[in-house]
């Protein structure tokens, strides 16, 4: 009986006693890219980690083989192939502007050729290779759709032959080296010599054309010095030109001839860098009968004539 009782309120107690609630841990709403991740990332990873091998193989393949240029240049036929099917063709070339350089020249320094498109050509890009072509100052490039192109390009002029260290060049009047002296239709330009006239001679032959008697005669004009300028005429007379007051000296050449026929003396070389003096050098010719002249004046001196 008393167990009984003993067992009851054991259970009594139990039963009044509250429950004990189960234990909950704070967590932070897991980030949804982290569980995409989880997700995705597990499945694609080796498929990823094969491409890029394969890709990072084939590209260091054709750098390493030299063959990226013709790499580049396939996959840029290719596309412009489907869009020449697409009806992107260049039909018609429109060049304004050219003298010296002919069509074909003008779109090969453009890298235009038969397989562009007009869909994938580069303006910027067939503007900057005309630009750099040293007979061209300026391009204008326009696309006009579906299938036509249009080019202006400004062409420099040659303005003179520049001789340096053996060498003949045609020159802009600004300087620029346009091509290597090959065609005699550049025959009759002016010629200049030495270091730094290629730069400067645009003003002293401005300069000289102010003196149409000393140009006609002259043949070329060569830089000393990189400072001042000696001129060749055509008969092989040398004049040498004072650094400064350079328009003055051939002022004063210029009347010389005119009034003295200097030009048609017998000398080799005229020397008018003194400012205060003209020394006149005579051929070996000349001065030989000049000296024979002195002789024949001496000898037919009588004896006590005073010198």
């Amino acid at each position: 009986m008393l167990l009984r009782e003993y067992v009851g309120a054991h259970l009594a107690r139990r039963r009044r006693r509250p429950a004990r609630r189960p234990q909950v841990i704070d967590r932070e709403p897991p980030n949804r890219y982290i569980m995409l991740v989880e997700r995705y990332l597990p499945r694609r990873i080796g498929l990823v980690a094969t491409l890029a091998i394969l890709f990072g193989s084939l590209g260091f393949g054709i750098v390493r083989g030299g063959h990226l240029e013709e790499f580049t240049t396939a996959l840029s036929d290719t596309r412009n192939a489907l869009a020449n099917s697409a009806g992107f063709r260049i039909t018609t070339v429109g060049i304004n502007g050219r003298k010296q350089l002919s069509q074909d020249e003008v779109l090969a320094i453009g890298g235009v050729n038969g397989r562009s498109s007009l869909l994938f050509l580069d303006a910027d890009t067939v503007r900057a290779k005309l630009k750099a072509n040293p007979w061209i100052a300026d391009a204008t490039i326009l696309k006009l759709y579906p299938g036509r192109l249009q080019i202006d390009i400004v062409e420099r002029t040659a303005f003179a032959l520049w001789q340096q260290n053996g060498r003949l060049s045609v020159i802009a009047s600004d300087g620029a080296v346009l091509e290597p002296y090959v065609s005699r239709r550049f025959l009759n330009l002016p010629l200049v010599v030495g270091k730094g006239a290629d730069t400067r001679a645009q003003d002293f032959l401005a300069l000289l054309d102010r003196y149409p008697q000393v140009r006609s005669v002259t043949k070329a004009a060569i830089f000393v010095g990189e400072r001042r300028w000696n001129l060749r005429l055509k008969d092989g007379l040398d004049v040498r030109l004072p650094e400064n007051d350079v328009g003055n000296a051939l002022a004063a050449l210029s009347r010389l001839d005119k009034d003295e026929k200097l030009f048609s003396r017998d000398i080799v070389a005229v020397d008018m860098r003194l400012p205060d003096r003209l020394i006149v050098q005579l051929s070996d010719e000349a001065g030989k009968a000049r000296d024979e002249l002195f002789k024949d004046k001496k000898s037919k001196k009588k004896p006590g004539d005073s010198a």
